[in-house]
């Protein structure tokens, strides 16, 4: 019989933005040829957000196996009408067994519950996995952008964003 790993969802602790940015890089370096100011961007967002995290409007979520962090997503709602999903991140190791939905999931569930009209998000082209789990979860793509070579590998830059029904 084969058992599988149950998946914990909890907020920040201590470690996790260390363990998010890793997680980044481990995926990006290597696949995008994302490097030291993709990292430098990283540092700074997830380090001011974690700062000042308010509970009513922002959502800071890892989940974990067996102890572990394999996965995050945050809602940042210090935006005055809008908010933004950020750090959506997965380990590679854990692709495809429903941790990305339970992320997204649990994340657009605090979005409804906080009262976020509007959530938006930034991606780029040929992250498709990400990009279904988006438009599964009422996501719709609203913008594509310029090429952009900022952080490495030039992409192609999309905005997604979500709305409340009224």
């Amino acid at each position: 019989m084969i058992m599988l790993e149950e998946t914990e969802y909890s907020g920040f602790e201590p470690g996790a933005v260390e363990r998010i940015i890793a997680l980044h890089m481990n995926y990006y370096g290597p696949n995008w040829q994302f490097g030291p100011a993709f990292k430098k961007y990283l540092e700074d967002g997830l380090g001011e957000f974690a700062a000042r995290i308010n509970p009513e409007k922002d959502l800071f979520l890892v989940a974990k196996r067996e102890g572990r962090i394999v996965g995050s997503v945050c809602i940042d709602g210090s935006g005055t009408e809008d908010a933004q999903l950020r750090w959506f991140i997965l380990d590679p190791t854990v692709h495809g067994q429903g941790i990305g939905n339970g992320l997204l999931s649990r994340a657009m569930d605090f979005v409804r519950g906080a009262g976020h009209r509007r959530v938006y998000l930034f991606t780029f082209k040929g992250l498709d996995s990400a990009c279904r789990l988006y438009e599964k979860h009422g996501y719709r793509l609203t913008e594509t952008l310029a090429a952009d070579n900022t952080y490495g590998t030039p992409v192609t830059g999309l905005r997604y964003d979500w709305w409340a029904k009224s």
